[in-house]
């Protein structure tokens, strides 16, 4: 199953120096505006016309199969859903919500209930024609899309996600991403979320019976009905004059408070 699929900071600061910390000026690229000047060169795959039409209804398909998901699933309880109310009340400050590339349904499916409530979200997606289908759904919801991939577009995947949050925005990063090791915040999201002067904010899911993919990621999916609790940390500052010397303290902040967050959930539904 094909989700969201969520782009991590490592992999998107892997093609992009940041010695000086200094981002591309807004005219020094032509205009990538067009998802089809991001696509990789690498292959040839490209939107045709039987393609579109297969892709409408996958989108359709997946969206019914999230549907039914999503409703099957008794949300016993949301810990930390007072600091979800203040950052849906504070939507002129951009975030950095960060979540593990495998619980993508159940984290994705609660910020969509956030964009409803007016939180103000965006979702880095692949530019390959396989991220068609996630980049309407998501742009369905009212969330803002960027498209591009670390090996690919890097840097224009980076400017457009920190003039986002520049705006406001707040931008949704897997942090094990694209590749993992899974389970382990990397420091481009630390980096990343200094560049913008954005907080980042743990969040976390645990189900009482799920399927477990043999991918990378150990992908999870709940079974229907299940019992599932989501945990939401308090936002961690990352400053814009934050040295880099204490950016690994930021990451491993972070990594502490994504696993504290998952031993208190499988509590929750023990």
């Amino acid at each position: 199953m094909r989700m969201l699929q969520v782009s991590g900071g490592a992999g998107i600061l892997a093609t992009f120096r940041l010695k000086n910390h200094i981002v591309p000026k807004k005219n020094a690229d032509p205009d990538y505006s067009d998802v089809e000047t991001r696509r990789s060169r690498r292959t040839s795959r490209r939107m045709s016309v039987g393609r579109r039409f297969v892709y409408a209804i996958g989108k359709q398909l997946l969206r019914f199969i999230l549907f039914a998901l999503t409703s099957s699933y008794r949300f016993e309880r949301v810990i930390g859903s007072e600091i979800a109310d203040r950052l849906i009340a504070n939507n002129d400050q951009a975030y950095v919500p960060v979540l593990w590339h495998s619980q993508q349904i159940v984290i994705t499916h609660m910020i969509r209930d956030w964009i409803r409530r007016g939180f103000r979200a965006g979702y880095i997606i692949s530019a390959s024609v396989d991220g068609e289908v996630p980049a309407d759904i998501a742009k369905s919801w009212g969330a803002e899309v960027i498209r591009g991939s670390a090996q690919d577009t890097g840097t224009l995947v980076l400017r457009d996600a920190i003039q986002l949050m520049k705006r406001g925005v707040s931008v949704i990063m897997a942090s094990d991403g694209p590749l993992g090791p899974p389970f382990e915040i990397k420091t481009g999201t630390a980096i990343m979320a200094r560049m913008a002067g954005a907080p980042i904010v743990p969040i976390v899911c645990a189900a009482s019976s799920a399927r477990t993919m043999n991918t990378w990621d150990h992908f999870m999916i709940p079974k229907p009905f299940a019992r599932v609790v989501v945990a939401i940390g308090e936002p961690i500052d990352v400053p814009r004059d934050l040295p880099m010397s204490e950016i690994e303290s930021v990451r491993t902040r972070v990594q502490s408070a994504m696993e504290s967050l998952a031993s208190e959930a499988r509590q929750q539904l023990s």
